[in-house]
Formats: C-alpha cells, structure tokens, sequence
C-alpha cells in the first residue's frame, strides 16, 4: 500500500493549541505514515517580519514533539526555511513528492488557510499532488464552516476537532498587552510555549 505523508505547514508564530489539536486530529483521522511539520520560511502572503526561525521551530518542537508516538513518524521539516526566496507550498509538495516515489499526501489546513488557497501560487497543482484537510473553526462563540467550491470537492476532507477561535495573532497580541504569562496567555498556547515566550521575550512590546 502506498504511504500516507501530511504535510502541516505555517508561520507557527506561536505554535498554539489549535495549531496542535489540527496535527493530532489529521493523525488519528488520516492513518499518517509521517506527518512533516514545516515553518515557514519567508512568507509571501503576510507584511510583517516573521520571527526568527530557530525560535519557530524550536517552539515547533516543543508543541507538536508530544505527537510522536504510535506507528506515525514525525519530521520537523526545515527546508523552507532553508530555501531562499518565498515560501511556497507547491514547491515543497513536488520535492516531498520526489521523496516519496508514489506516496499518498495531504495537506493539512487550518480553516483561514483553506479558504484562502485558491489565492495560493500555483493552488491547482497544489490540488492535484495532495488531499486537502481542514476543520472547521470557532468565530466570535460561533462554529464557522467552510465548504469547499463545488468543483473542487472532491479533493477536500474535512477534519473533526472541537471548534477553537486560537489564533497566532490573538497569542502575540496578548502578550504584547501583558509581558508576563498570564492566565490568558497559558489557555492558548501549552506550558511549554508560555515558558520558551517568556524566556526568550517575544512579542513583547519594545
């Protein structure tokens, strides 16, 4: 049988609980034979500066390392922030498929990221190499669903997980609002990652 690869990719800027109830979702719903978790390198979609990758990928390490176990392996993928230049999903799928000689791949999304795709450098290609998995998400206390167009469906899977409105935005402005960790801070994002923002003083306020 053919492997089954996902491939979870972002800014993880703060890597945060929904971020790692999507990888674990897409995990046990999938039957992943390796799920590559892949920073960002130079994101072309967002105008503010990303924070150093060695710090988005050892917060990556610290929240998705946990998932590690049973028969699925687990890569922290480092090549798009070794890549230069922008970052771009196509480019990643086609090496990952020269990797793989005839593996299965899917890509796992978070709802903003789905909907946004067919904006995506390339997005039909992107389409044809891999499965697209999303999950719907909580928007202001409400479960905002995402249908995918018609014509694309059938390349769609959608992943089951308890509806959560965390953002990575929504981490970096609360503790722009209080340097220390706060109680509102640790219901976002794990101990771990409240512990390595407070040690190394990101996004804080200078």
């Amino acid at each position: 049988m053919a492997l089954k690869v996902g491939v979870f990719g972002g800014a993880f800027d703060p890597p945060h609980l929904a971020h790692q109830a999507l990888a674990e979702a897409a995990l046990n719903q999938l039957g992943l034979d390796a799920l590559h978790i892949v920073p960002t390198g130079q994101a072309w979609h967002k105008a503010r500066t990303l924070s150093d990758a060695s710090h988005r990928l050892a917060m990556c390490r610290l929240a998705f390392g946990d998932l590690a176990r049973g028969p699925a392996r687990l890569v922290f993928d480092e090549r798009e922030i070794r890549r230069a230049g922008p970052s771009y999903t196509i480019d990643t799928l086609r090496e990952l498929h020269a990797e793989y000689p005839g593996a299965e791949f899917f890509l796992v999304l978070g709802q903003d990221q789905a909907e946004a795709l067919t904006q995506w450098n390339d997005w039909q290609s992107v389409v044809a190499l891999a499965w697209i998995c999303h999950a719907d998400r909580d928007w202001e206390g409400r479960a905002q669903s995402f249908e995918p167009p018609s014509s694309l469906r059938s390349r769609y899977r959608k992943l089951q997980m308890p509806l959560m409105r965390h953002s990575a935005t929504g981490v970096r402005a609360e503790v722009a609002a209080k340097p220390d960790v706060s109680p509102d801070l640790r219901s976002l994002v794990s101990p771990a990652i409240a512990g390595y923002i407070e040690t190394h003083h990101l996004y804080q306020k200078t």
